[in-house]
């Protein structure tokens, strides 16, 4: 039994996923009905050595508080704490940008990105069964890159062509637009973040995020495919893959 990525839910209805090799998990994001969460846990708590909180939108952080009731640890910005303002205060603990933490035999460090949170985090995630992992959503811009990646999990939100093309200047939905491209991150942001990394070790990659309506899953992936020569997955509800260190 290898590391496996399990994507509980994705997208703007609520993100959860799962890191998990036999004997620890590690959940990301807790933006679905709790119920979702054990389930997909099996309802065995007593493995899942931690929960990272990306920011306070309900889409990722709707369970806060419950994940905490299970006696699992959450870890996110200090402001995302306050503004949560959760019951289990004790059980939740802050890391800061470039800040590295141990938690079980992972280590996560956490970067800054930009989004309409007041402390929106990207977070960089070590095991010895899955080498490095990016997680990378709800940002429209990176200024850091990643030597020696071994998985990706990144935001594919929209296409600026598609948005362009439905709200288009003049459109009455303009502030939408606006909105989508200042908080979160286009096929063609994630395609920029990949050219900008060096993915020589890369297993996966793996889009999350995308909308239901200012996205193309198959053009999304096989223009990243097409991109990078890996690997490349959609999330979607109940997915599992292997997210192993090496190719096999």
């Amino acid at each position: 039994f290898l590391m496996k990525l399990k994507v509980i839910s994705t997208g703007s209805i609520g993100n959860a996923y799962i890191l998990e090799t036999e004997n620890e998990a590690l959940l990301i994001e807790c933006g679905v009905n709790i119920m979702e969460i054990k389930k997909a846990l099996n309802f065995d708590f007593s493995k899942v050595v931690g929960c990272l909180v990306s920011h306070e939108h309900q889409d990722h952080a709707k369970s806060f508080d419950e994940v905490m009731r299970l006696g699992i640890t959450t870890y996110t910005g200090a402001k995302t704490i306050q503004f949560l303002n959760p019951d289990n205060f004790h059980r939740s603990m802050t890391i800061a940008s470039k800040e590295i933490v141990r938690i079980g035999n992972f280590k996560v460090m956490a970067f800054d990105i930009k989004h309409d949170a007041v402390e929106p985090l990207g977070f960089l995630i070590e095991h010895p069964e899955c080498g490095k992992v990016l997680f990378l959503t709800d940002t429209n811009y990176c200024k850091y890159t990643f030597p020696e990646l071994n998985n990706i999990i990144i935001e594919s939100n929209f296409s600026k062509e598609i948005i362009d093309r439905k709200f288009g200047a003049g459109s009455s939905k303009e502030f939408l637009r606006d909105r989508i491209l200042r908080s979160h991150f286009s096929l063609e942001n994630c395609k920029d973040m990949l050219a900008a990394n060096d993915l020589s070790k890369v297993n996966n990659i793996v889009l999350i995020h995308l909308s239901d309506s200012n996205s193309n899953e198959k053009q999304f992936q096989k223009e990243v495919s097409n991109l990078t020569g890996k690997n490349v997955t959609v999330a979607r509800k109940g997915l599992t893959i292997d997210f192993n260190l090496t190719p096999f």
